[in-house]
Order: structure tokens, then C-alpha cells, then sequence
């Protein structure tokens, strides 16, 4: 629980290029700051602030966003949670153009990347970073012979912040449903299941006929450990 320098700012930081992180993008000092830069293109990577128009228009070439879904499917700020909480067989990364609206721009480049059995949030995620890195690098470098096309609007999904209270899991839910969200909602908020010993939280699972069978859990307060050991065979 402490803040610390994202991955990007690290790297600079090695390459000795300045850093500058405005809280809120829309303030017009941060918006003053970026228009005396110059800059020729802005790249946006999950920043988290919908970028406002006066920022728009700085740039000579626009600004483009890497968007780990295949938009128009899971626009917003949990994509890859939410496309394993769907039980979509596949996903990818997308590169638009921004506008003011969220993931709402037209479409340059996209890559299909197929959800692996088992895979959860992490796993995955590291998978799109890759891939919309390489994308990226290579939209970029013919961005004068891309032609944007338009987002099929009326097929967009959301993919809201994931909260706490979606953690909260019951056996109920049934085997596939557990499986999807214990998967889906690590690291955060992660994914709770009542047990004879309380509530506990559960890393890794499967699911076995009709059950499903954490693997390893972690009590309050407590090391993580295997399901066996903590909680018997019940």
C-alpha cells in the first residue's frame, strides 16, 4: 500500500528524460504545459482521464490511445477483467484515434489474442502489454498510410472499475461463475468464498464436474497456503 513510480516513469527516469505528472489533465497549467512542448503525437496507455478537447488539439498528428480490448467490446477501465468475467474466448488490443468520449474514437490497428484456459488477470494483461506494444510501434510507423474506420457503436459494451463488493463470492454461483471471477478479479479486489473457517480469499482454483475446488487460499491476516492444509477436505 505505497505509492510508488509506474514502470514508464522508472524507464525514463534510466534514460534521463523529464517526467511530468499532473494530477488532473484537464487543469490548464497541465494543458499549458503539454502545448509548449510541440508535440507532433500523443500516446495515451490506461491513463485513466478522458483527455478534454483544448488537449486534443495540441498535437500536430492527434492523439491515439492502446486499448487492451477489441473495441467496441469492453470500453472503459477493467477490459481485461471483464472479458474473462464474460467467458469471451478471445480478446486483443486496439489503437484509436481519441475523442472526448470514452474509447469512442475511430479504429487504426487492432490484434486478436485468445484467452488461454486458466488464465487470469495478471497472466493475461502481461500478454496484451506485449502485443499492444508491438501494435503500437508499428501503427506508428505508417501512421500517414492508416485509414481510421468508425466503431460499430451500437455494439459497444462497458467494462466498469471493478469495486470490492465483486469480490464477494458464493458457492451458489456455481463452478464456472466462481472460476471466471476468482480469475477475472486478481490482484484486486480479489475473490472471497465462505468457508468453515470464515471468509476466505481465494489465489488459484479449478473447476472439477460440477464443483469447483480452490487450490490455494489465504486467511485474514494469514501466509497463503493450500486449500487442503487450511480448510480440510470440506
Amino acid at each position: 500500500m505505497r505509492v510508488t513510480k509506474p514502470p514508464v516513469k522508472v524507464a525514463a527516469e534510466e534514460l534521463g528524460l523529464p517526467v511530468y505528472q499532473p494530477d488532473r489533465i484537464r487543469d490548464a497549467a497541465s494543458v499549458e504545459r503539454l502545448r509548449s512542448l510541440e508535440p507532433d503525437l500523443l500516446v495515451v496507455v490506461a491513463y485513466g482521464q478522458i483527455l478534454p478537447a483544448p488537449v486534443l488539439a495540441i498535437p500536430r498528428l492527434g492523439a491515439i490511445n492502446v486499448h487492451a480490448s477489441l473495441l467496441p467490446r469492453h470500453r472503459g477501465a477493467a477490459p481485461v477483467a471483464r472479458a474473462i468475467l464474460a467467458g469471451d474466448a478471445q480478446t486483443g488490443v486496439t489503437i484509436m484515434k481519441m475523442d472526448e468520449q470514452l474509447d469512442h474514437g475511430p479504429v487504426l490497428a487492432s490484434r486478436t489474442i485468445l484467452v488461454r484456459p486458466g488464465e487470469d488477470t495478471p497472466v493475461l494483461t502481461e500478454r496484451l502489454a506485449e502485443a499492444g506494444a508491438k501494435l503500437l510501434v508499428e501503427t506508428v510507423a505508417r501512421l500517414d498510410e492508416v485509414q481510421a474506420a468508425d466503431q460499430d457503436h451500437s455494439k459497444a459494451t462497458l467494462a466498469p472499475r471493478l469495486t470490492r463488493q465483486d469480490g464477494a463470492l458464493d458457492w451458489e454461483m456455481g463452478a464456472e461463475e466462481i472460476d471466471r471471477r476468482v480469475r477475472a478479479l486478481q490482484p484486486w479486489p480479489g475473490a472471497t468464498l465462505p468457508t468453515k473457517r470464515g471468509r476466505a480469499k481465494v489465489l488459484k482454483g479449478h473447476v472439477e464436474g460440477a464443483r469447483y475446488v480452490p487450490d490455494l487460499v489465504q486467511l485474514p491476516g494469514k501466509r497463503p497456503a493450500p486449500a487442503k492444509q487450511v480448510l480440510g477436505d470440506a
